[in-house]
C-alpha cells in the first residue's frame, strides 16, 4: 500500500519555516508557522534537513526578483536536501525514505527554508553517495551552474588554459574542480589569502588577486600564449583587464545576473546562460560528484531560525556556500 501524506497526518498540520511578511532587508526574515504542503500527483514531499542560501534568495527576499503573484507569508529558498516522506499517486521514481536533493525557483507553495517542501519529481534526484545532506544542499544550484558553464557552454577541453574569474564563491569553487577534471590548466582569481589557499587545494594551478595592479603581468607570465577560456562569475574593470588576454577564437561565458556584463569583443565568443534544472541535469551532476570526487566547500552553517543572519553573512567574504541546517541529524 502506497503511503500518502495523509498517512503522515500532514493534512492541516503546520511546520516551522523562515518566512517574510513583506519585501525588505534581511531583518524581514523570521521564523514562523505555515501549513505543511500536500504533494500533488506528480510531487514528492521532502522532509528537509538542509537548504542552500544564495544571492538569488536575497533577490526574492527584497522583491527585485518576482514570479507571479506574491502571497505572504512567503517561504523563500530555491534548493535543499532531505528525505522523501510522501509521494503523489503518479510518482514512480522515488520510494519513501529516499535521500534526495532538489531545486526549484518558482515553487508557488513556498521555498526550501522550511521543514517540508512539495517538489515536482522532475526537479528531484537522489543525493550523491559521497555527500551528506548539508553538502548536498550546498551543491544543487551552484553545481548545476558550474556544470553547464564548464561542460556545455564553454566545452572545456584537455590542455586548455581556463580562467575562473571570481572563483571563491559557491559556483567558482565547483567550476575549478570540474575544469580540472576535464584536463584543463586552471587559473583562478581570489583576493583573500585563505580563499587562494582553498582554490589551490581544489585544483587551481595558480591563483591571482584581481585587485592587484600587477595582475595582468602575472597572468601573462602564467599564460604567455593567452587564456583560452574564461568563466566570469563577477564583472567590472578587473575582469575586462583579464579579457584583454583572450585571443581571437577564445570563449567567455557568464551566468545571467553578472553585473556589469562583460564587454563583447570581436573574434571572441561570448555566451550568457542560466543553470538548467531537470532530472537529467541533477543526475549528470551526481555523476560528476562521483567521477571528479567533488568537494563542496561550506562557508557557514546557520540554524533555520537564524536565516536573517545567514543573509547578512552573504555580504561578507564567502568561500563556498552558506547553508541552513533544518534538522539536527543532517548526515
Amino acid at each position: 500500500m502506497k503511503r500518502t501524506s495523509r498517512d503522515l497526518q500532514t493534512t492541516g498540520a503546520e511546520m516551522a519555516a523562515a518566512v517574510i511578511d513583506r519585501f525588505g532587508p534581511p531583518s524581514v526574515l523570521h521564523l514562523g508557522r505555515v501549513p505543511v504542503p500536500e504533494p500533488g500527483p506528480n510531487e514528492v514531499l521532502i522532509a528537509l534537513h538542509a537548504a542552500g542560501v544564495g544571492s538569488w534568495d536575497e533577490s526574492i527576499r527584497d522583491g527585485s526578483w518576482r514570479f507571479g503573484r506574491t502571497r505572504f507569508p512567503l517561504v523563500i529558498g530555491t534548493d535543499g536536501a532531505g528525505v522523501v516522506v510522501a509521494k503523489g499517486s503518479r510518482v514512480k521514481r522515488f520510494r519513501i525514505g529516499d535521500h534526495v536533493y532538489a531545486a526549484s525557483t518558482e515553487n508557488a507553495r513556498g521555498g526550501y527554508y522550511a521543514q517540508y517542501i512539495a517538489a515536482s519529481e522532475t526537479h528531484v534526484a537522489r543525493v550523491p553517495r559521497r555527500l551528506d545532506f548539508v553538502h548536498a544542499a550546498a551543491l544543487v544550484y551552484p553545481g548545476l551552474t558550474a556544470l553547464r558553464g564548464v561542460n556545455d557552454i564553454l566545452g572545456v577541453r584537455r590542455g586548455e588554459t581556463v580562467l575562473i574569474f571570481g572563483a571563491s564563491g559557491a559556483v567558482g569553487t565547483l567550476a575549478v574542480q570540474m575544469a580540472k577534471y576535464r584536463g584543463a590548466r586552471v587559473i583562478a582569481t581570489a583576493s583573500a589569502r585563505r580563499a587562494q589557499s582553498v582554490l589551490r587545494q581544489l585544483g587551481a594551478s595558480a591563483v591571482v588577486d584581481a585587485r592587484d595592479p600587477h595582475m595582468v603581468d602575472a597572468l601573462v607570465k602564467l599564460a604567455p600564449d593567452g587564456i583560452d577560456v574564461v568563466l566570469a562569475l563577477a564583472g567590472g574593470n578587473e575582469l575586462e583587464r583579464c579579457l584583454a588576454l583572450v585571443p581571437r577564437g577564445g570563449r567567455v561565458a557568464y551566468p545571467n545576473g553578472i553585473e556589469p556584463e562583460p564587454r563583447r569583443t570581436r573574434g571572441i565568443r561570448f555566451r550568457s546562460y542560466d543553470a538548467r534544472n531537470s532530472v537529467r541535469e541533477l543526475t549528470r551532476l551526481a555523476r560528476m560528484v562521483e567521477a571528479a570526487r567533488l568537494r563542496v566547500p561550506i562557508a557557514a552553517i546557520f540554524p533555520l531560525a537564524r536565516a536573517a543572519a545567514a543573509h547578512r553573512r552573504q555580504h561578507e567574504h564567502v568561500i563556498g556556500r552558506i547553508v541552513l541546517r533544518i534538522r539536527r541529524n543532517s548526515h
